[in-house]
């Protein structure tokens, strides 16, 4: 599976390592995609924190958990390859943003694919201090609630997951925003700007990549 997962023209591909970080943080739900041994697809919806190894910043890892009972584990326990996709803010571009009518319209969005093998944890205090690390991502508060219930309970829960890492081999970031029609970055920043929360989010990705030049 370690190859281009994702149509990629030029001016959407984009090897940014901290762009690559931000959407994977902005927007943690990922599909994990394998196949079962038939070759049929197979995906989960799995929220998933990136850590990155070394300080030169090129070796990354994912880590997450499944239910012990999902059919993927089976088959990934065989067949370890599996794809993360990270999909971002999305929405539809009128032409109007464009200052001749020859245009069509188009959807613009922002998706990273990410490849590698998965290597399964098990260990239930390797489990606990995962789901720490997502507590703490997601609702510090929590750590106090979960630390309070009872032992039976918390082994309960953790016999009911099984952890995962993967490091990651191969990385696809796409940010398709139109930036290759700079005649219209404005305008479309404007329409982003006023819409909803996908829109303005889209608008602050242009911002990001420089795209528009803000008062």
């Amino acid at each position: 599976m370690l190859s281009d997962s994702i149509y990629l023209p030029p001016p959407f591909d984009d090897k940014t390592p901290e762009h690559a970080k931000t959407l994977m943080r902005e927007h943690p739900l990922a599909l994990v995609v394998s196949t079962s041994d038939t070759g049929a697809p197979l995906v989960s919806h799995l929220p998933l924190k990136c850590e990155v190894l070394d300080e030169r910043g090129e070796q990354w890892v994912l880590w997450g958990h499944f239910a012990r009972i999902n059919p993927q584990v089976q088959a990934l326990q065989s067949k370890p390859q599996a794809l993360a996709i990270f999909t971002g803010p999305n929405a539809y571009m009128s032409p109007s943003v464009y200052p001749d009518l020859v245009r069509v319209p188009t959807w613009n969005y922002l998706t990273l694919h990410v490849q590698g093998e998965l290597e399964f944890l098990d260990e239930p205090q390797t489990k606990d201090q995962l789901l720490k690390q997502l507590i703490a991502d997601h609702e510090p508060s929590y750590a106090a609630q979960w630390r309070g219930l009872s032992e039976d309970y918390q082994q309960k829960m953790l016999s009911a997951i099984i952890g995962f890492r993967m490091p990651i081999s191969h990385r696809q970031l796409k940010l398709k925003l139109n930036q290759h029609r700079p005649e219209a970055h404005q305008a479309m920043f404007e329409q982003y700007s006023q819409g909803n929360e996908s829109m303005q989010s889209l608008a602050r990705w242009m911002s990001r990549l420089g795209m528009v030049d803000e008062p």
